[in-house]
């Protein structure tokens, strides 16, 4: 990611060329896997690089507008891609270990009105 610092009267122009508004550090920057040749003219003399991804952050999705990761308090990364929803014995052990089976569970419970 390049930041970039865009006058206002031409935030239209670097917008159509694919530069993203990132509303945290106020600044216009350049995704990751566009060419930053056209936007030479507004790159941000000094800025670091956005955040690198650690090693041991939690894999998960992420919002490529505002570069940062996506996850809940009961995300579980599955290996294989498989459905949390779906029952698989490759997954169930992990989900049921790390208190996400639970937390559905009280979900389901709230959602359908049954008492305990």
């Amino acid at each position: 990611m390049i930041m970039l610092k865009v006058p206002y009267a031409e935030k239209d122009e670097a917008k159509a060329l694919g530069a993203r508004w990132n509303k945290d550090s106020k600044l216009w920057y350049v995704p990751d896997g566009v060419d930053a040749a056209p936007f030479q003219r507004w790159v941000l003399k000094g800025a670091a690089p956005g955040p690198a991804k650690a090693s041991g952050a939690p894999a998960g999705r992420v919002d490529s507008y505002v570069g940062k990761q996506v996850v809940g308090a009961r995300y579980v990364a599955l290996e294989h891609g498989c459905s949390p929803f779906e029952a698989c014995p490759e997954c169930g052990p992990k989900l049921a270990a790390s208190g996400w089976t639970d937390a559905r569970a009280e979900v389901l419970r709230i959602v359908c009105g049954l008492t305990t």
